[in-house]
């Protein structure tokens, strides 16, 4: 089997789940001798309105669970991607709780699209709230997901036969929308932009930098990441009661899970 091109697909606020999908993709790449192309589907002004993909591709999707579920607004923008018999690997990444059925959603999504899921992977990561599990995705979690990818590359030429199933349950629960906290904004913010440049469902203000808009923030919190100067902040004591008692019932490490 000849493969041309592989492609790392993502939905990645704060760059976890691009993380895992190119430490997988690169390993697949190497293995097969052909180049990683990205598609970052998480900024909106930058994404290309659909792209279709051949049989002689192979695409990395990846994307953060939000309340066991993929994040509704990410599912639109992987619905505008086309396969055409495209083999695939699908992963979700989630914050050490459960992935409950992020990962069939993903995977029941990118059949009807056209491409074929042969292997799939539930990634750990750092929390966006609290103190869960800081640092990860790690380098032994990179390890392991480039070991997979090599299982993976390895019943693709093979095989070339889809995954028969991933965990998960139908109906889906319901989950997929953002959270409740929205970012604060102190005095010192310089108004540099990168935090409205950044923000996947364009909530704050692009004249400004300062104002974000509740009814589009999803608690992402890249705002929090990128801001160069700490100006936001998720500070409340509201936030701060449900972080802490949150970082305590999610202390126990989970470890990631592969299917092939």
């Amino acid at each position: 089997m000849k493969i041309k091109k592989v492609y790392a697909v993502y939905f990645s606020p704060t760059g976890s789940s691009k993380k895992g999908v190119l430490s997988m993709a690169r390993e697949l790449a190497s293995q097969m001798g052909a180049v990683v192309h990205e598609v970052n589907l998480t900024i909106p002004n930058k994404i290309a309105f659909s792209q279709e993909f051949g049989a002689e591709d192979v695409v990395v999707f990846g994307a953060p669970v939000y309340n066991g579920r993929l994040y509704i607004g990410s599912v639109e923008r992987f619905a505008r991607l086309k396969g055409a018999q495209t083999p695939c690997i699908v992963s979700v990444t989630y914050g050490n709780r459960h992935y409950d059925d992020a990962l069939l959603e993903m995977y029941d999504l990118v059949k009807e699209n056209g491409f074929l899921p042969f292997a799939a992977a539930a990634l750990v990561a750092q929390h966006t709230f609290g103190d869960i599990q800081r640092g990860r995705p790690n380098e032994k979690d990179l390890k392991e997901n480039r070991e997979f990818a090599v299982r993976a590359t390895k019943k693709l030429l093979k095989e070339k036969s889809v995954l028969e199933k991933v965990p998960g349950n139908k109906p889906y629960k319901e989950g997929g929308g953002g959270g409740s906290f929205v970012p604060q904004t102190k005095e010192n913010c310089i108004g540099c932009g990168l935090c409205a440049e950044n923000c996947p469902q364009q909530a704050i203000c692009a004249a400004d930098g300062y104002s974000i808009d509740p009814t589009r923030c999803i608690s992402c919190f890249a705002c929090i990441k990128y801001c160069p100067v700490n100006a936001k902040c998720m500070e409340t004591p509201e936030y701060l009661a449900f972080a802490k008692k949150f970082s305590e019932q999610l202390a126990a490490r989970r470890e990631n899970e592969y299917f092939v």
